[in-house]
């Protein structure tokens, strides 16, 4: 079953597991998320459900907006996502998705829009490599360097990395494991780094690629001539 909710980064934290070891996870309140909108095959040709997240002032929406929340009989929100899942149909206009959606071991793909630096250079925004700090080179150490070719295309090709705004910019994290669920105050600890600042609204959906295993069983020849190569 896929699973889906919006939640708001709270901040990085630390929790020790049974052995005491350290895992760094990310905190994030989840929900709860009422269902607004409910899309099907046969209205819309696909099927998809819209959730709300936070509550907001009814001044600070437009009327189409507020038509909209109002018609699914929810209260007024500031966050609205829609998430394709494959058993969309289960879910009905004014159902709560908390938090406990999501158990302990889960691997989800959370989304966000990273922080942003303002104007950068090619050294800090493409990890691009300084110059030499020797006589000679001149006072372009963190410059992109050469531009391409003279006269000849007498231009600058497209899709080279040069300086300009860094960030803000939608980020999808995948295959990250969830440490610890609390249902009562709507907390979801994800092992790992989510993209965005803290406030910053994410995006918790079931993981769509297969979790590769860490620690694979490495297969052993049994032929005797391999076997004897090896040695």
């Amino acid at each position: 079953m896929q699973k889906a909710i919006i939640g708001k980064k709270v901040g990085m934290a630390q929790i020790f597991d049974k052995d005491g070891k350290v895992i760094p996870v990310t905190v994030i309140e989840a929900g709860p998320c009422p269902v607004v909108q409910k899309k099907t095959v046969e209205k819309e040709g696909y099927s998809a459900v819209q959730l709300g997240f936070e509550d907001v002032a009814e001044r600070k929406l437009s009327k189409g907006e507020l038509g909209h929340i109002k018609k699914a009989g929810v209260a007024p929100k500031r966050e609205l996502r829609e998430f394709k899942l494959n058993d969309a149909d289960k879910f009905e206009v004014g159902d709560i998705i908390r938090a406990d959606m999501f158990a302990e071991g889960d691997y989800v793909d959370i989304t966000g829009i990273s922080k942003g630096h303002g104007y950068a250079g090619v050294v800090k925004r493409w990890g691009q490599a300084v110059q030499c700090h020797t006589h000679g080179v001149g006072p372009v150490h963190r410059s992109p360097g050469s531009m391409g070719a003279n006269t000849d295309p007498s231009r600058v090709m497209p899709g080279k990395r040069l300086a300009g705004h860094m960030g803000v910019e939608q980020v999808t994290v995948q295959n990250l494991v969830v440490v610890k669920v609390d249902a009562d105050l709507n907390l979801i600890a994800v092992c790992g780094a989510v993209p965005g600042p803290k406030g910053g609204i994410v995006c918790i959906k079931s993981t769509t690629k297969v979790h590769r295993v860490k620690n694979a069983v490495k297969t052993v020849s049994t032929n005797p001539q391999k076997a004897s190569a090896r040695r």
